[in-house]
């Protein structure tokens, strides 16, 4: 383990690989693991539950207020929010499609960023999301910021899809995913971008244990 790092921040697009190499490093580093994305989620399954529109950022932020969230497993794979365990419900297409512009609102942003600080506060976690170096965890030991083409995210995203059985055309996922990408980057509110002191790390040709190893070896430079 190197010296002082404790917290270690992963950003990236959507599909880069964030969430199997953050579990995977967190597993290997022996840390704790947090895929503030699935808070996000969670807020959005929420709304839509509850006949909340996505673009009421007022009521978003109450709705986030009233119902912090409660993690459950050490991969962070399902939240409890309002007394509700939820895991693939997470994945739904309405959720997909929604939880861009619930991350806009800021003041579930700033919510839920609050919580996430309290995670990370007591040391020793892998944090992934868009704006962990940036926002989130500005003072992170290490920041990573994964990427990858536009295609190739694609095709992660579009394999993990049938995985789950959905049936679904990969120019369908590619559209979605550089649709993703524009929204994520332009909003106001914390916008997808590396930090300025983000190692940098492109997945195109590497797997998650080739990645994994590569942060290791960066963490064990620091």
């Amino acid at each position: 383990m190197a010296r002082g790092v404790s917290v270690i921040a992963i950003d990236g697009p959507v599909a880069a690989g964030k969430t199997a190499v953050g579990r995977e490093l967190a597993r290997t580093l022996g840390f704790g693991y947090l895929d503030t994305g699935i808070m996000y989620r969670a807020i959005t399954w929420l709304a839509l539950n509850n006949g909340i529109p996505v673009d009421d950022e007022t009521s978003l932020g109450e709705l986030a207020r009233a119902n912090p969230l409660g993690l459950v497993g050490d991969d962070s794979d399902q939240v409890l929010v309002a007394g509700h365990t939820l895991g693939p419900e997470l994945r739904d297409s309405a959720v997909d499609s929604n939880v861009s512009m619930v991350s806009k609102a800021t003041p579930v942003r700033i919510e839920l960023v609050a919580q996430q600080r309290q995670t990370a506060a007591k040391g020793n976690i892998v944090m992934i999301g868009r704006d962990i170096g940036t926002v989130v965890l500005p003072d992170a030991d290490l920041k990573v910021y994964l990427t990858a083409s536009p295609e190739n995210r694609a095709k992660r995203r579009w394999q993990e899809m049938r995985d789950r059985g959905k049936t679904v055309e990969l120019m369908t996922v590619l559209s979605e995913t550089v649709a993703r990408d524009q929204a994520d980057s332009s909003r106001k509110d914390s916008p997808l971008v590396a930090a300025k002191d983000a190692w940098e790390l492109d997945t195109d040709s590497l797997d998650v244990q080739q990645v994994v190893q590569k942060i290791v070896d960066q963490v064990g430079d620091s």
